[in-house]
């Protein structure tokens, strides 16, 4: 047997005891009031399923083909035509359709607790909308507990106890000391976490200075992990609030007036400087302006390792309905950075479309109209954040594929693929290899989807893509072998959900050390001088 079939085998067992074993954890049982009808809801099998889907356009990042998948286990053991399976196997024909990997959501934020309250989707209702949207995996950020990254880290695996699809977490950074450094080791290296993210915005509460930030840079490279930064300029942001105050400026509006596309712009110039000056790969969070754009645009082409995140709200949205009368319409929309005016979205569909930016996350991040209402009488107020995991897939798909922006492979790449190679989990997952996972979705091109508050699947009595409609719907989601999504039925079971580590040292790290080699005999220092003597 040579070594690739032996590492098969070892990927099947490993793969088959994870599933057993979570699946044994779980309570089987779908919760009532999760956001969507107890009618809608069905436990999926207890015993490992054996799927065949015949006769689709199999599309992978690089390539795609008409073929059959063999799904064992919850692990993909065959992807070629005309495969024969005996009984007990479920067939799917997905034939004149698309079969891709699962949508991976890099940007989350599920119970998180944020302005005096609480995001309304947890790790169950929140994973629910995304596998009735063909995400199947997502990456969450972890916030410390009173700047205890071990304690952080502790209180999100609680809250994830109910996952019901796997997921992986980031880590955020609010204050630095020795112990922080410390802990940043372990989350690295005993706890799968290969990122840390900075906040350059929200003085007072999450905003670190340019001396934190170098700081984390330094203990990033040093441990193979990506830094990510949300940059806005978090002083003058604090600044533009107060000028709005002052101006009677008091309803939604003043969210986005207190804080322009130039201090976004501002930040992501400085956090990309600083990176480079430490020589970091850099990963920048919900690139929401050409202001930005245009700064890691510059910075790519100079040859620097940066990789820019657009998001949903930022692609399809402008900010004109921040200027709705109704204040419970225009308070849903109220997010950081904030949605730009017309023009921004549509330069942000071109940078993606060209490489510039790289791949797209959500940002998901809901409250419902009594928590946006904190703030009717001050903006400063309202929860920062809108919608999107159960959405993202298929705006997507009609916002760059359908109107001839992207292929359907960069659509696998910008919703998947690119995600799994930055955060080291690929082929693994954003693959439909053999040895992959197997989270797949079947995207029919020729049905189409409206989007509905009445009929989504999230605990929010808001959506920000209210009444949208366009081509291509996700027909069937397979999560971890698992059909979780069929014939518009939902079937999430709580605790079924996988904690995905997430090794360092990731591509954009390759080329690192030779780069401060060079650096370093490029210096021409120090200079050995002699000293005089009188």
């Amino acid at each position: 047997m040579d070594s690739c079939r032996i590492t098969r085998v070892v990927l099947l067992i490993i793969t088959f005891l994870s599933l057993f074993v979570s699946l044994s954890e779980s309570n089987q049982f779908c919760d009532a009031g999760i956001g969507y009808g107890e009618s809608t809801c069905t436990v999926a099998s207890t015993s490992p399923s054996k799927i065949l889907i015949k006769g689709g356009t199999v599309v992978n990042a690089h390539y795609q083909e008409v073929a059959d998948v063999y799904i064992e286990d919850g692990v993909i053991v065959a992807v070629q035509k005309n495969i024969v399976v005996g009984d007990g196997v479920k067939i799917i024909d997905a034939t004149g359709k698309y079969v891709m990997p699962g949508g991976i959501d890099p940007h989350t934020h599920l119970a998180m607790e944020f302005m005096g309250t609480e995001t309304i989707d947890d790790f169950f209702s929140g994973q629910a909308a995304a596998l009735a949207g063909g995400t199947t995996m997502h990456i969450d950020f972890v916030i410390p507990v009173k700047g205890s990254l071990s304690a952080g880290f502790e209180a999100y695996v609680k809250k994830a106890e109910r996952a019901a699809m796997d997921y992986g977490f980031h880590m955020a950074i609010t204050k630095w000391d020795e112990t922080v450094s410390r802990e940043m080791e372990i989350m690295v290296k005993e706890k799968g976490i290969n990122s840390f993210k900075f906040f350059l915005a929200y003085k007072g509460s999450l905003m670190i200075s340019d001396e934190l930030l170098l700081e984390g840079f330094k203990k990033c490279k040093s441990l193979g992990a990506l830094p990510m930064v949300h940059a806005e300029n978090g002083d003058a942001v604090f600044e533009g609030q107060k000028r709005m105050i002052e101006l009677g400026v008091t309803g939604p509006e003043g969210h986005a007036l207190s804080r322009p596309p130039a201090l976004e712009g501002e930040a992501t110039s400085r956090a990309i400087r600083l990176a480079g000056f430490v020589n970091t790969p850099l990963y920048v969070v919900h690139v929401m302006s050409i202001d930005a754009m245009e700064e890691i645009a510059k910075a790519r082409k100079s040859g620097q390792k940066v990789i820019g995140e657009p998001v949903v709200s930022g692609l399809v949205l402008n900010d004109t309905v921040l200027w709705d009368p109704d204040f419970q319409t225009a308070a849903k929309f109220v997010m950081s950075p904030p949605i730009r005016a017309p023009g921004h979205g549509k330069a942000l569909q071109a940078a993606l479309s060209t490489g510039v930016l790289q791949l797209v996350g959500t940002d998901h991040c809901t409250f419902n109209s009594t928590q946006k209402a904190l703030g009717i009488d001050d903006f400063r107020k309202i929860p920062n954040g809108v919608n999107g995991l159960e959405e993202r897939m298929h705006l997507v798909w009609d916002t760059m594929v359908v109107s001839g922006q992207i292929s359907v492979t960069d659509f696998v790449r910008v919703t998947s693929t690119d995600c799994a190679r930055i955060f080291n989990i690929y082929p693994r997952k954003g693959a439909i290899l053999v040895g992959s996972d197997a989270d797949i979705i079947i995207l029919n091109p020729n049905s189409s989807f409206h989007i509905s508050s009445n009929s989504h699947h999230s605990r929010s009595d808001t959506n920000v893509y209210e009444g949208r409609k366009g081509k291509g719907k996700v027909e069937v989601t397979i999560a971890g072998g698992e059909i979780v999504w069929e014939n518009d039925e939902l079937k999430a079971v709580p605790g079924s959900g996988k904690y995905i580590k997430m090794p360092p040292f990731n591509y954009l790290y390759d080329g690192i050390e030779k780069a401060d080699a060079d650096y370093l005999s490029s210096l021409q220092a120090p200079v050995i001088r002699s000293v005089r003597t009188a």
